[in-house]
């Protein structure tokens, strides 16, 4: 697993891999020099159907044959892209979870939701910023 995310150009049989760029919003990276290159040399524009951004922890999952840019995003882009990528059950309970940095009323409730529902736990310590052993031993 690579720690940054990618920019990929897939074709139709593989789009339902990563997320358009329309639907994560305006990331940094793409106003930099090596993407408007990259962007450029494939002939594609960044609102190209086929042009995903892959999250750091799905790139095994791109084709080899697929044309790949690796583009670093900030820890706002990079959760915004993951959330924007999860199923809708999930992404409901992650926007829950971030709201819980700012309450803890019902908090081993809500972290024993999330971990049954699938969320990863790394992924409850990011959205709310617990120990991820803490995290852990609200399943016990």
């Amino acid at each position: 697993m690579t720690d940054d995310a990618y920019l990929v150009l897939l074709t139709e049989s593989a789009a339902s891999l990563g997320t358009p760029l329309a639907a994560v919003g305006d990331v940094a990276c793409m106003d930099t020099p090596a993407v408007r290159g990259w962007l450029d040399a494939q002939g594609v524009t960044a609102s190209s159907p086929g042009l995903r951004l892959v999250p750091p922890e799905e790139t095994a999952a791109i084709p080899e044959d697929a044309e790949r840019l690796p583009v670093p995003l900030s820890e706002e882009e990079l959760s915004r892209l993951r959330h924007t990528a999860a199923p809708e059950s999930i992404a409901r309970l992650e926007e829950e979870l971030l709201a819980y940095r700012s309450c803890a009323d019902g908090r081993e409730a809500l972290l024993t939701r999330a971990l049954a529902a699938g969320v990863p736990a790394h992924r409850i310590a990011e959205l709310t910023g617990e120990e991820l052993s803490s995290v852990k031993a609200a399943v016990r």
